[in-house]
């Protein structure tokens, strides 16, 4: 079945749909047009029909009072797709009694960018305001995002960005400058059991067709669309097909068909953008803790939302030296065998040896003493000068090297009977600098103990 879209209006010029206020409706058997799909039947009109987003759109909160007062500005909806993005803007012009220009960052380039803002400055001469709504803004590239800009600054237009990706990176800062920013949040189960009741008793939905579902059977399809509304009114409309129609001509969602249509979840996970980073960090942070569940679950949400197991093992290596490192020194070990591992396997196979470095990274001894020195030796040699390596500790390797006093003064160790000599290693303005600080966790309190005591053999 195809994929519903939040707004499927007749197309414009050039794939641009405007229109003056909330969309029209289709005129049919009772005012509605049952060819249309159900996202598009049962899009909300007004404020107080749109479900979610309460900490937006409640009574008295601010973008809800910018529309009552007809106050809106530019503006970006940063949130998961189903969520209303494009149905609020819509809402949004409707209210503010503007034109609407639904614009996709998909389908158009600069020369349409031009003509939407040349018919939207004609409007504003004519004492007409323009919403522009550019869904997937964070598709523009920088030269495309900047033509919005003098439009945007001499009130042409009220541009209304919807973009999943965090704007920060995606939304060019000269124009994030000019926009307010609001959250969407994901619907939760509740939100989406009141739209799916809707769904079955309004007349535009499946009101006057007589589905009987169950309560259980909601809520199936209200966790199963994983706080998407196009994904739940989807798989409600693919249900109502897969029902059984009964003498009288209604019809009853048995939990057979209802199990067809929610056999797979389709998960919110972008491998490049700022979910992908979110979960490796979900993952690192949560094996840091040594919260073995919650690494098991954030490694698995990774892996089924498409990210290549070699991604997350090479940073189980990662984490095998920074957060476990001389603690547990087999750690580096198991890690490195789990990526061979995948290597060999690949998916599905190999979920089970990273459930099983993950397993043991989390509940390892933790030291990052490894990562301090690491990170503390660097800083000084970037803030340092670049000392000559110490004359003792160099390789005296043809005679000319040798009558310079390379090596002069080199105490091989092995001739000690401690295995140890007082000679100094690091540059002269270093002498005193430790960058490895042993704790006392796990396998490192050995060391620790015997670094102590090569100290203090060195200071006697």
């Amino acid at each position: 079945m195809e994929q519903l879209s939040l707004f499927d209006q007749s197309q414009g010029f050039n794939g641009i749909q405007e229109m003056n206020g909330a969309p029209a409706e289709v005129e049919s058997s009772g005012g509605v047009d049952f060819t249309q799909p159900l996202a598009n039947r049962l899009r909300p009109r007004s404020l107080d029909d749109f479900v979610g987003q309460e900490h937006l759109l409640g009574k008295g909160k601010m973008l809800r009072q910018l529309i009552e007062r007809d106050q809106i500005s530019s503006m970006i909806f940063w949130g998961p797709p189903g969520v209303g993005k494009t149905t609020l803007a819509s809402i949004i012009a409707g209210q503010t009694k503007s034109a609407f220009i639904n614009f996709s960052a998909v389908t158009s380039g600069i020369k349409e960018i031009k003509e939407v803002m040349q018919q939207a400055e004609n409007d504003r001469r004519r004492g007409r305001r323009t919403v522009l709504f550019v869904d997937e803004i964070h598709r523009f590239n920088r030269a495309q995002q900047d033509a919005f800009l003098p439009y945007v600054e001499k009130g042409s237009i009220v541009l209304i960005g919807a973009t999943t990706e965090n704007p920060s990176f995606e939304v060019n800062g000269a124009l994030l400058s000019r926009c307010k920013v609001f959250v969407l949040k994901e619907l939760t189960e509740e939100n989406l059991c009141r739209l799916l009741h809707r769904a079955l008793t309004a007349p535009e939905g499946f009101g006057r067709q007589g589905v009987a579902m169950t309560d259980d059977q909601i809520r199936a399809v209200a966790a199963f669309a994983n706080g998407d509304a196009r994904t739940a009114l989807n798989t409600l409309e693919m249900a109502v097909l897969n029902s059984q129609i009964q003498p009288d001509g209604s019809m009853i969602v048995t939990n057979e068909g209802l199990e067809q249509c929610v056999s797979k979840k389709s998960l919110l996970y972008d491998k490049s953008g700022e979910e992908h980073y979110n979960m490796i960090s979900a993952l690192h942070k949560s094996m840091r803790n040594s919260d073995p569940d919650a690494a098991i679950y954030w490694m698995l949400r990774m892996l089924e939302g498409g990210e290549n197991p070699l991604y997350i093992a090479r940073r189980l290596i990662r984490f095998a030296s920074e957060d476990v490192g001389m603690a547990d020194p087999k750690a580096l070990e198991l890690a490195v065998n789990v990526y061979q591992a995948c290597h060999f396997l690949g998916m599905p196979e190999c979920d089970v040896h990273l459930t099983h470095a993950v397993t043991y990274l989390a509940m390892a001894p933790k030291s990052n003493a490894c990562y301090v020195a690491c990170e503390e030796a660097k800083r000084d040699i970037k803030e340092k000068p670049a000392e000559p390596v110490p004359l003792q500790i160099r390789n005296a390797v043809t005679k000319l090297m040798a009558d310079l006093d390379y090596g002069k003064g080199y105490e091989y160790a092995h001739n000690a009977e401690e295995k140890l000599t007082k000679m100094k290693c690091l540059p002269e303005s270093l002498q005193d600098r430790e960058y490895y600080r042993p704790t006392e966790q796990g396998a490192e309190a050995a060391v620790k103990e015997r670094l102590e005591e090569i100290k203090a053999w060195k200071a006697r």
